[in-house]
């Protein structure tokens, strides 16, 4: 298996929903998002299977490892990374933004997050969606001036979005994303996950939350509409994807948190086919 085969498999295994967003691309883009992508995946996997907290600091540390002797001119052992190195060249992906991806893995491996103060969940964010969002538009050919803040506002927005999908499977696993400064402002001082699902303030934490995350939709909106729609449709069909979602959120409240929400693969699919032609007749 070729490092591109591998990368593949990982993005066709995962399900993922933006799989023919991506595969829209053409070849060079495509392969260095499938390569994106499966580096996520491999490290987010790390982060949340089973195991303790040592031995998942360890594999991270592999990936770090590697990471540097990619980046150093070495032949890394993963496929994954060796899939980008041709991309890693072509679309100047920056060490950094990898690393930066690992160390927000780590802050998920080696102690469960609860009620993070807002500097820790800014940075959370930054690190698990912001830096994807760097990568990922270096790939695509955002504007250089507009890269950076469209990374910074819609991966705010979608992670701002899944902690907010996710407070009932995530407080299973003991953790709690739910910035602290907003349950303090809720009058709820409690960090254990159980305890703060349960309050009877906990809708007007996450409507403060849900707020946010559409000022940051609405921000990313303003700011792809100055690109190429064409260029960026993968941005485009995630954005759309996930508004939805903050908006069957919304709408389902938040005392029912076990109630899943979310468009279905073929809206999503629709979305997409939507978007595509939107693109091809204007």
């Amino acid at each position: 298996m070729t490092p591109q085969e591998h990368a593949r498999q990982i993005v066709e295994r995962s399900g993922t929903s933006f799989y023919w967003a991506m595969k829209s691309l053409p070849p060079s883009r495509r392969d260095a998002m499938f390569a994106i992508y499966a580096f996520c995946r491999e490290v987010d996997d790390i982060a949340d299977e089973g195991g303790a907290p040592a031995e998942k600091m360890a594999a991270l540390a592999d990936w770090r490892a590697d990471l540097e002797r990619f980046y150093a001119g070495a032949q890394p052992k993963h496929l994954t990374l060796q899939a980008l190195a041709g991309p890693g060249a072509t679309f100047d992906l920056t060490q950094a933004d990898f690393e930066a991806i690992i160390a927000g893995m780590e802050m998920d491996a080696q102690e469960d997050i609860r009620a993070p103060e807002r500097f820790v969940f800014d940075q959370y964010c930054d690190r698990v969606a912001c830096a994807v969002g760097r990568l990922s538009n270096r790939v695509m050919g955002a504007p250089a001036h507009l890269a950076h803040p469209l990374a910074d506002a819609l991966g705010r927005a979608l992670q701002t979005t899944n902690i907010l999908r996710d407070l009932a499977e995530d407080g299973q696993r003991g953790r709690l994303y739910l910035p602290r400064n907003l349950l303090r402002q809720a009058g709820i001082e409690a960090t254990d996950p159980a305890t703060v699902l349960a309050h009877p303030n906990l809708t007007q934490v996450c409507e403060s939350l849900a707020g946010e995350a559409r000022d940051l939709f609405a921000k990313a909106s303003g700011i792809l509409a100055a690109c190429d729609r064409k260029a960026l449709r993968p941005a485009i069909v995630m954005m759309e994807v996930y508004r939805r979602i903050l908006a069957e959120l919304e709408r389902r409240g938040w005392r029912d948190l076990g109630r899943p929400v979310g468009p279905s693969k073929f809206v999503k699919l629709l979305i997409a086919l939507k978007i595509a032609f939107f693109d091809a007749s204007s």
